[in-house]
């Protein structure tokens, strides 16, 4: 029979999209169903998810009484390329907002509710249409109450006495603290835990989860060992390490049949590995053409599309692209949102260099897709980085990437080796400063000019990249399958 799992999630892509969250749960379950297994998503029914676009049809209501009171709860349902949806609507918890997100204040008693309402959406699931999870999977802070709280539901119902529970970390750096007044607000029992007592954690979310989850995974094998010491482990490394054999770091994918050159419809030429060489050129044409720089082909585009914040290394990076622009003949061509300050220098930047920078502030997808599929080099010089998703497409899309050595980039990209490319996906360095963001880039501008053999050898390597879901999703496959074992 095959395995049940139900994947619940704050961000599911395409309904509610912000970050790498959204990617993987909406990826994720497509990959485990052509595994052979059942896998299901539950998400929060928002208020700007466009229903009618999404098939999206009420499926059950029910009555949830907690302490607060009662309210009443609709469960929606639609098929998206195969994998069944659940949505919940609650209002006022869920139902009439504009943005997956808001502040502090009101996220918090809206998740801890979410978490309640996933426990009673199984129970509902199970009595109205027979279906019931041996695995339920939850990720990051908004979900890190479900563990324990499915192992409270055991103590008084049978039906989930063989249920497992799996937490996966998408960013250690977010965690849901401070939750305990609105988990006693809405009835949650204290989570008691003596390792969680220990520490004064009892009331973190991703903690809760750390101690009462079956199996822990975070996105990439790197970043499951950085999470594990003070500098990427956000207070929670010592609890973390009390769990290590349960600890396992499996590397997202990407959707391939989504971000393929070969296919993709914004793109003015369509390519693969066999034809890159004649046809990328005229999608570098393109975006210079776009964007209103000089169409040459003999100058190096350095592209970015990444959200403005530090962790994304914008400290770095635009020091590091002004100090080239001014010594070296390149071009440069960013788009990307997030905080004001690095949006303003970012958009400064374009404005300075405006001869041969250009930067966009937003997101544009059509800009975006362009940028991976004319630029010669991807930039992503990440303080820290989880996964990553821009590095394995600009890879797909044959842009070299240049990273710092942490997390899913140190995972995915293979330095050159400087000679003639017998090894090399990309440009890697390791020391978080600009010297050493700006002297990569000198090294992987010189390649560009004096080694084409070797820029074009490390092309074709990156595209011919396994980077889909396939593998990561047969290593989920097994540890679903040891967490049964667990409960059998």
């Amino acid at each position: 029979m095959a395995t049940k799992v139900l994947l619940t999630s704050a961000e599911v892509d395409p309904f509610a999209k912000v970050g790498g969250l959204a990617d993987v749960a909406g990826s994720l379950p497509k990959a485990l169903r052509r595994q052979g297994i059942d896998a299901r998503v539950l998400m929060p029914h928002y208020g700007f998810i466009d229903s009618a676009r999404f098939g999206i049809q009420p499926l059950f209501s029910f009555t949830y009484f907690h302490r607060s009171g009662s309210i009443d709860v609709t469960v929606s349902q639609t098929e998206y390329e195969g994998v069944t949806v659940y949505f919940v609507r609650a209002p006022w918890y869920f139902g009439n907002e504009q943005a997956v997100y808001g502040d502090w204040d009101y996220d918090m008693p809206r998740f801890v509710f979410y978490n309640q309402l996933t426990i009673e959406v199984i129970a509902e699931l199970n009595r109205r249409l027979g279906w019931l999870p041996d695995v339920v999977h939850a990720n990051d802070w908004h979900t890190g109450l479900t563990p324990f709280l499915l192992s409270e539901r055991k103590k008084s119902d049978a039906t989930f006495a063989r249920m497992g529970s799996m937490y996966s970390i998408h960013n250690m750096a977010y965690q849901g603290d401070n939750a305990g007044g609105w988990c006693w607000n809405h009835g949650v029992p204290g989570r008691e835990h003596p390792e969680l007592i220990a520490r004064g954690l009892s009331d973190n979310l991703m903690a809760s989860a750390f101690v009462y989850s079956d199996i822990i995974t975070t996105v990439s094998p790197r970043y499951a060992i950085e999470i594990q010491f003070p500098y990427q482990g956000y207070g929670l490394h010592d609890l973390l390490r009390t769990r290590a054999s349960d600890l396992h770091g499996i590397l997202n994918g990407i959707d391939t049949e989504v971000w393929n050159p070969a296919t993709d419809k914004v793109l003015v030429a369509n390519y693969d590995a066999t034809d890159f060489a004649q046809k990328r050129p005229l999608n570098k044409r393109q975006l210079q053409s776009d964007v209103g720089l000089n169409v040459r082909d003999d100058v190096p585009v350095i592209g970015l599309v990444s959200r403005l914040v530090w962790q994304k290394g914008l400290d770095l990076a635009l020091p590091a692209i002004s100090q080239l622009l001014e010594t070296h003949d390149v071009q440069f061509i960013g788009l990307g949102a997030g905080e004001k300050a690095y949006s303003d220098a970012f958009y400064d930047l374009g404005q300075q260099y405006s001869w041969k920078a250009r930067t966009f502030v937003g997101f544009n997808a059509t800009i975006a897709n362009r940028i991976y599929a004319g630029g010669d080099l991807f930039l992503m010089p990440s303080h820290y980085e989880p996964c990553g998703i821009g590095q394995m497409i600009a890879m797909r899309y044959g842009s070299l990437p240049l990273v710092r050595e942490t997390g899913g980039l140190a995972d995915t990209v293979t330095n050159y080796d400087n000679g003639d490319a017998a090894e090399g996906t990309g440009f890697v360095f390791a020391w978080e400063e600009v010297d050493a963001v700006y002297n990569t880039l000198v090294w992987a501008v010189e390649t560009f000019h004096h080694r084409k053999d070797a820029w074009a050898r490390m092309q074709a390597r990156a595209m011919q990249t396994d980077l889909s879901w396939s593998r990561s999703a047969a290593e989920y496959g097994k540890l679903y399958e040891a967490i049964k074992a667990r409960h059998g």
